[in-house]
């Protein structure tokens, strides 16, 4: 790290609990580079989609501990 990072390092540590992590979701947020401008809109219907199943009782979902397992199992976690 440059000198210049570690004092800035420094002193963002000095900073408190919530503007340290407020800091770091910003740091973090800048590798991703510019959003896709329709990224937001596209999830905001996909979740309106899943909702609309789950209201209609097309899709009735499953209990919690069948769909954590499934998670774990898809991420080679077992």
């Amino acid at each position: 790290m440059s000198k210049t990072g570690q004092k800035m390092l420094d002193e963002a540590l000095q900073l408190g609990v919530s503007e340290r992590a407020e800091l770091a979701a910003e740091l973090i947020a800048s590798l991703d580079g510019q959003p896709d401008e329709g990224a937001e809109a596209a999830w905001a219907a996909e979740i309106e989609r899943r909702a609309a199943r789950v209201r209609s009782g097309e899709d009735t979902g499953r209990p919690w501990p069948e769909a954590r397992d499934a998670a774990k199992n898809g991420l080679g976690e077992h």
